[in-house]
């Protein structure tokens, strides 16, 4: 008897909520809308394609630059002398953001003349379910996390002073792209993916290793078309990319796989942002893994944990709102590859270029100082 009263109480809940969606639905033309977005943002489990299903989309097939990509054919990668993602001597500059002009706007208008507009809503996203101190989580997993913890507690990798790489940046789901401009709507041709690596998350990636790289931490771009042209298998193929350069260079001790969030739908779109020296800027979000099923192969999602919570601690240090909680869940991703594995997601698809190349720029620096305590004294 109990448990059928458990199960129409449970029927019941379900019932209820379905009833609130709907209703949600209903004045989804409201003036509330706004306030119901940034709900469902707060309340969505992104993964960096929250937009798309496991289907093969159609890319904008812009050109890519020969001396940008870097594509890792059989079990070969190119030597520091052939490739452009090996270490480069990078000039010291600050980053300058880059304000379109009346015409360049006037211009992107009149080519999408006679097109619907549609709003996109911006948000600053800061308390999780879980925190300590500065720190914020969004704990989905199926175990607790004391922060405080992991926090005092080892990485499991230790930076050497060497002129050999020791971190990685990659992406799984390389063409996914972003909005163009700043003007608070978007067209409804607007398709965030592009094979154009200055144009998507290639360009954050750019930002974050010229700071390490800056900084004396040597540092590998690779901006392989993982998924392109399928995007099934991305991940299988991303995996493999930093399998090959591990191997090549064992001296690696951080993957960094760099995404970009999608919130929102075909007519209406969220953008998370934050303020960093007066300019706007994406919020960005790092996310661990938990092995729940206890497989072997992600003994060290611990590790990984523990350095994702090093970055939000010194990024909320540093750039105050600067980072969403860190999205700790039941998911594996290509997080066992080593224990300075981690995907990281800057912004969404409705923040611009600029606002993302900036967060990258900043991300580096933040990335600097977590790295620099990581040394061995000499």
């Amino acid at each position: 008897m109990k448990v059928k009263n458990f199960f129409l109480w449970a029927l019941s809940g379900i019932l209820i909520v379905t009833a609130m969606i709907c209703a949600g639905i209903k004045i989804i033309q409201t003036d509330i809308r706004p306030a119901f977005e940034m709900f469902a943002a707060e309340m969505a489990f992104p993964t960096g394609n929250a937009e798309y299903s496991e289907t093969e989309p159609e890319i904008s097939k812009t050109t890519v630059e020969e001396s940008h990509a870097v594509t890792v054919e059989s079990s070969e990668i190119s030597s520091p002398e052939e490739s452009r993602a090996e270490v480069k001597e990078v000039k010291k500059i600050e980053f300058e953001i880059s304000e379109p002009t009346e015409s360049e706007i006037e211009e992107y208008e009149k080519a999408h003349e006679g097109e619907e507009q549609y709003p996109v809503y911006e948000f600053t996203i800061t308390e999780g379910n879980t925190s300590y101190q500065n720190v914020q989580m969004k704990n989905t997993s199926s175990t607790g996390i004391d922060i405080k913890k992991e926090l005092e507690s080892r990485l499991g990798f230790e930076m050497e002073h060497t002129d050999k790489p020791q971190v990685l940046i990659y992406h799984t789901h390389t063409s996914e792209s972003f909005l163009k401009y700043d003007t608070g709507y978007f067209y409804e041709s607007f398709y965030p993916r592009t094979t154009d690596t200055t144009q998507n998350v290639c360009a954050v990636g750019e930002e974050i290793a010229k700071q390490l790289n800056q900084a004396g931490i040597k540092t590998i771009h690779d901006t392989t078309l993982h998924d392109y042209p399928s995007y099934n298998g991305a991940y299988d193929r991303s995996y493999a990319t930093v399998s090959e350069y591990i191997k090549k260079y064992p001296t690696i001790k951080v993957t960094l796989d760099i995404h970009r969030d999608g919130i929102g739908t075909d007519t209406q779109k969220t953008k998370p942002v934050f303020t960093a020296d007066g300019k706007k800027a994406a919020q960005i979000m790092i996310l661990s893994g938990y092995n729940y099923d206890g497989s072997e192969e992600f003994r060290d999602w611990e590790y990984n944990l523990r350095f994702g919570l090093q970055i939000q601690k010194t990024a909320a240090e540093m750039y105050p709102n600067m980072v969403r909680p860190l999205n700790f869940s039941d998911f594996m991703y290509n997080m066992n590859i080593n224990s300075g594995s981690l995907l990281i997601e800057i912004g969404a698809e409705s923040n611009t270029l600029e606002e993302v190349r900036y967060s990258g720029y900043l991300l580096g620096k933040v990335l600097t100082e977590v790295l620099k305590k990581n040394y061995p004294s000499k």
